[in-house]
């Protein structure tokens, strides 16, 4: 039987189902390392590097904390993105994975103003049925 497993000493082999799943699962980019080793980066349903790594990961590896930035050099240079470390039992970071943060730049003032108007709509169908 199959078993995935993630340590300070993933290879990028063994990061990529993680990183994969994460990218179905947000259809966003995705970077994604471990502790010692470099990792991947996936977009558009590909794998455009498997030796990969970047400031924003790298410093959320050393500091331990999540990150919301928009990085000034790298491969997504200039774009917002977010990391956070996945920790051991024991909150140690043995690894990080990233996404390209679409939620920064989605005005969310206008999105949620309609909320109340949507679930009025929905609502009204729900009694029409």
């Amino acid at each position: 039987m199959p078993i995935l497993r993630l340590s300070e000493d993933s290879g990028s082999e063994e990061v990529l189902p993680f990183a994969r799943m994460v990218h179905e699962l947000l259809s966003l980019p995705v970077t994604m390392r471990s502790k010692y080793n470099k990792g991947v980066r996936l977009e558009n349903g590909k794998v455009i590097d498997n030796d990969y790594t970047g400031p924003v990961l790298e410093e959320a590896l050393s500091k331990n904390y999540v990150i919301h930035t928009i990085p000034d050099r790298g491969a997504y240079k200039g774009v917002p993105v977010v990391v956070t470390p996945i920790r051991d039992n024991y909150g140690n970071a043995i690894a990080v994975v990233g996404i390209v943060d679409v939620v920064s730049t989605i005005d969310l003032a206008s999105v949620f103003g309609n909320y109340p108007e949507i679930v009025r709509q929905v609502e009204e169908r729900k009694t029409l049925s």
